[in-house]
């Protein structure tokens, strides 16, 4: 009977980490540590997690191996319990240690005084930085833990890794993640690295439109030196003059004050203007909130949604993992649904059905869906028919719609254009009472501002007083960045023909967009031309999401190393080309599937070039574990690709990493 109440005990515990990382963990260990050692075994942390797992799918199999290594008499104190449920329960496979290594690694970041203080607790005090590395790492292997602190940090600090909110320890963001922290240390060797692992235009070479600037710096300007200055119409376009001088009407305060919490409202109303025209139904300037970028509006929305550990939001698989981030760092539980490569990453309803019903029947809540269109990573459009059984299958169960649609210019085939999830709804039966949540961003389309960090939500049929809660979660941030309001309101209100500027805007407009284009469709011809690697059709967005066979060899190689498969395959295209993408474990995808995401932003020339580098790594990565007869590949020539403290050869010998 005791037996029975500590199971049920603990599985109420472990169901509560595993939604929300706090939920008891504490108490999960005092659970395990039945003799009150402050230590538990190995054996018996392998026998509670069977126990509570079940099969049930809430275990990386491969991060659970770490524990099948470990020897039965092992034993683990709290921090390194807390450690390997972080580990086991990620969705991509880490090393314990792996964000900080990497980061430590960066040389971007600078000294550091926590670094100084945690080294001179555990009786180290040289202030060189390489000395400092090198003790940890000796320290890190006499311990054979892979921890890179000399000495226990929980000692030195009372915010470490053990009192942290394990939830961000849980988080995962793939896409500035491992391979980018690596690509980073390799550029400031001195490697060139090209850089297609985010949706970042101006930083690999796109140039800012000039309308958007002129208007932006005269509203940043002192008057006396912008638009009040005596040759300012030699300098600047009567319209850009025209148009900074009613928006900084607009903010008498200028562009360093705080605004209202929700925006401008002069902005708003061009935003809901724009939303009008685009879908044929009204919009309203007080169901606009003004945002930091789109990831703004999704986390406010997530935080107002996810209110207990069972709460779960339903995200497409492959997904942004912006989703997958903030519903763990919430502490949501997330359900995927998966999208059909075959088919063009199709939705269908039958998918979404099973999907809540198997969530249902574990007993989650779903709040809300999110459904990216133009796809990313995968980069399709929808067209009406998945989006109306999107919204019927959302009205019919009641759940929200987030619809995240900051790819809406960038479509690129002749016979798809974008509609919204709002139009569609708006004019679909069984839909009149939909919630919906649509979002769009300044960092994409054809603008390309990322940092500006300019973006909109728009809430429709939404409850006004979640609608008011959401207004105090705002006034928390005080208002988004000005920069980004105004970058807003001129995406949504660009020139109009007959304006000065109007001929020069289409002009930059359209050579982004046509290069975009072709871009997009040299990039998938030539994927597709590589044998072992098939990409479907970018018809928009800024990527392409193909899939690689891999060896056996080379999936016993990362396994090996503590990674997956694709991680460890975008390590070496990045050593081997200086190419730098994301691994697709990154965002989800099917078991047993392999792959990366790419964008086609780099420069043209640039872009074919990486293509070609993309087919020279693949044959030669897939030779390197490719055992023929008669022949071994043990003796080729190692590379260090990741800086830490550990180090072990790969078996079938090519690239040792750093596990």
């Amino acid at each position: 009977i005791i037996m029975t109440d500590i199971r049920k005990t603990q599985n109420i515990l472990w169901d509560s980490y595993l939604a929300s990382g706090r939920g008891g963990v504490l108490e999960l260990f005092k659970s395990i540590d039945t003799d009150s050692s402050q230590t538990i075994s190995a054996k018996n942390l392998r026998a509670f997690l069977q126990s509570v797992d079940g099969g049930g799918g809430n275990v990386n199999d491969d991060a659970f191996d770490t524990i099948l290594e470990l020897a039965d008499d092992h034993e683990l104190k709290l921090k390194e319990f807390l450690s390997h449920l972080v580990h086991i329960t990620q969705g991509e496979m880490q090393g314990l240690d792996s964000i900080k290594i990497s980061y430590e690694s960066q040389p971007s970041v600078g000294m550091r005084g926590s670094m100084m203080v945690s080294t001179v607790a555990g009786g180290i005090k040289s202030s060189d930085l390489q000395k400092i590395r090198d003790l940890e790492d000796d320290a890190a292997s006499a311990a054979g833990t892979g921890s890179t602190t000399a000495g226990d940090e929980e000692d030195s600090f009372a915010w470490n890794e053990v009192t942290m909110a394990q939830n961000l320890r849980k988080m995962q963001y793939a896409v500035r993640g491992e391979v980018v922290m690596k690509a980073d240390l390799l550029k400031a060797e001195g490697r060139e690295i090209v850089y297609t692992n985010i949706g970042n235009p101006h930083a690999v070479g796109q140039k800012p439109i000039t309308y958007y600037r002129q208007v932006l710096a005269l509203c940043d300007l002192p008057a006396e030196c912008g638009v009040d200055h005596p040759d300012i119409s030699k300098l600047f376009p009567a319209d850009v003059i025209q148009r900074a001088m009613a928006y900084r009407s607009a903010i008498p305060a200028g562009t360093g004050s705080y605004t209202n919490s929700q925006g401008v409202q002069i902005f708003r109303e061009h935003i809901a203007s724009f939303i009008q025209e685009r879908d044929g139904h009204p919009a309203y300037p007080g169901d606009i909130f003004i945002t930091n970028g789109a990831s703004a509006g999704i986390q406010n929305c997530m935080t107002a949604l996810i209110a207990s550990d069972t709460d779960a939001i339903m995200v497409p698989i492959p997904q942004y993992p912006i989703y997958s981030a903030l519903i763990t760092l919430l502490g949501g539980r997330q359900v995927g649904y998966e999208l059909d490569e075959d088919m063009g990453w199709a939705v269908s309803e039958k998918v979404l059905e099973k999907s809540y019903a198997d969530a249902t029947a574990k007993g989650l809540n779903v709040k809300a869906l999110a459904v990216i269109n133009p796809g990313n990573p995968t980069g399709q459009v929808l067209d009406r028919e998945p989006l109306e059984v999107i919204c019927k299958f959302c009205a019919r169960h009641g759940i929200v719609v987030l619809s995240d649609e900051v790819y809406q210019r960038n479509v690129y085939v002749n016979n798809k254009k974008f509609i919204s999830a709002k139009k569609v709804a708006c004019e679909t039966p069984g839909c009149e009472k939909l919630e919906l949540v649509s979002f769009h961003s300044t960092s994409k389309g054809l603008i390309g501002e990322c940092g500006r960090r300019g973006g909109y939500m728009e809430m429709h049929n939404i409850c006004p007083d979640v609608h008011a809660q959401l207004y105090k979660l705002a006034c928390s941030g005080l208002c988004s960045g000005v920069a980004g309001q105004i970058m807003t309101s001129l995406m949504v209100k660009p020139p109009l023909p007959g304006d000065l500027s109007y001929n020069l805007f289409v002009e930059e407009e359209n050579a982004i967009f046509q290069s975009l284009g072709r871009r997009a469709a040299a990039l998938v011809k030539g994927l597709n031309a590589i044998p072992g690697i098939k990409c479907q059709p970018a018809e928009g967005a800024m990527y392409a999401f193909p899939s690689i066979e891999l060896p056996k060899k080379a999936i016993e190689a990362a396994k090996e190393c503590g990674k997956t498969p694709d991680t460890f395959y975008c390590l070496s295209l990045l050593e081997e080309t200086g190419i730098c993408v994301v691994p697709a474990s990154g965002f989800g995808q099917k078991k047993g599937r392999f792959g990366f995401r790419t964008t086609f932003l780099p420069p043209e020339d640039q872009l074919l070039e990486a293509i070609q580098g993309f087919a020279k790594h693949h044959q030669i990565f897939c030779e390197r574990y490719t055992e023929r007869k008669g022949h071994s590949n043990r003796g080729n020539k190692p590379l260090v690709l990741l800086p830490g403290p550990k180090e072990r050869k790969i078996k079938f010998g090519c690239l040792p990493f750093l596990c």
